[in-house]
């Protein structure tokens, strides 16, 4: 078992560096220029990072003010008493993991430090713990990017991929609370 432990462990630590060689080699094949290549995708990679920082600036002060505000500890306190009121006291835990929940799609940073506070306070081996890490792994930063990816190419209308995104992160939140449960309680 050591032995392909040990193959594992050297295939990863060069698949990166063999990837950019086979892409530099496929390149170089085909007789593209490539430093002329990288330095045009890397400049107009610098122009869509300057065009998406209005866009994250303030996706990055909605976030700050609605936890600094306190409407996110109000949100998590209604719904505990909610659910005590339905019969459903046993699971009231578990909306410790909403503030996360509700900061993923917006934020990777924010949801980081959501995190980092459950971690702190619940700690990392804790069923909150294991639950905040699966949600984290399981859904996306939905707003980021829709933000990044219709923002760079101009499209305003964005129809159906809004509801689709969060009804995806929905499914893994509930997936990873789920699986957190049948794994770690």
């Amino acid at each position: 078992m050591t032995g392909f432990l040990d193959q594992i462990q050297i295939v990863s630590q060069w698949a990166v560096p063999a990837i950019f060689l086979a892409i530099i080699l496929a390149g170089w094949g085909k007789k593209v220029p490539m430093y002329e290549t990288f330095v045009a995708g890397a400049k107009e990679g610098f122009d869509v990072a300057v065009m998406i920082i209005p866009y994250l600036v303030a996706i990055l002060s909605v976030i700050a003010v609605f936890r600094a505000s306190g409407a996110l500890d109000d949100l998590k306190t209604g719904l505990g008493w909610l659910m005590a009121r339905a019969g459903l006291s046993e699971h009231v835990d578990k909306l410790e993991l909403l503030p996360l929940a509700l900061i993923r799609p917006l934020s990777g940073s924010g949801a980081r430090g959501v995190m980092l506070d459950l971690f702190k306070f619940h700690g990392p081996d804790s069923f909150i713990g294991y639950a905040a890490s699966v949600i984290q792994g399981s859904t996306e930063t939905t707003f980021y990017v829709l933000t990044v990816y219709y923002g760079s190419i101009g499209i305003k209308r964005i129809r159906h991929t809004l509801a689709a995104a969060l009804l995806a992160d929905l499914v893994g939140v509930i997936a990873a609370i789920v699986l957190a449960t049948a794994f770690y309680r």
